[in-house]
């Protein structure tokens, strides 16, 4: 499929916003928790460019490659900690959250698991991806050759 639009080159300022907060994400939210969350939304959303890109991040940041293959069945997975698998359902919640949003118990296993400021910033986490995923998957990007 051919890209259909190179949103940096038009709108050069809307884009740069959405790098911006990107890159207060990548400070805040410690990896490869990032990138487990960023690979799940982007698996949920059908994003091939994003599912690449976190894919190979969360390879070369030395995690297992039998766990990022897990990502996508990580409820059935051992290779998870407790904080990865509350990132993770949120992550299903809020990505998915037409189909029922963010209940009650999993917004307080999630705060109790990360506390106020670094839940927030998980969610702003959260969001981004899926804005990445809703501007990589309309304008077809696609990962490098193989």
């Amino acid at each position: 499929m051919t890209e259909r639009i190179d949103i940096a080159s038009v709108v050069p300022e809307g884009y740069r916003k959405a790098v911006n907060l990107d890159g207060y994400v990548s400070q805040h939210v410690e990896n490869p928790l990032r990138d487990l969350v960023n690979l799940r939304a982007s698996q949920l959303n059908g994003c091939t460019f994003c599912v690449d890109m976190h894919s190979v991040d969360l390879q070369s940041g030395g995690v297992p490659l039998r766990k990022v293959f897990s990502v996508i069945t990580w409820r059935e997975s051992e290779w998870f900690t407790p904080r990865e698998r509350v990132a993770l359902e949120l992550t299903e919640a809020v990505t998915l959250i037409h189909q029922g949003g963010v209940s009650d118990d999993l917004y307080a296993r999630a705060l109790a698991e990360f506390g106020e400021e670094a839940l927030a910033n998980l969610l702003l986490a959260i969001a981004t991806i899926n804005v990445w995923n809703r501007i990589a998957i309309p304008t077809r990007m696609h990962p490098p050759a193989l």
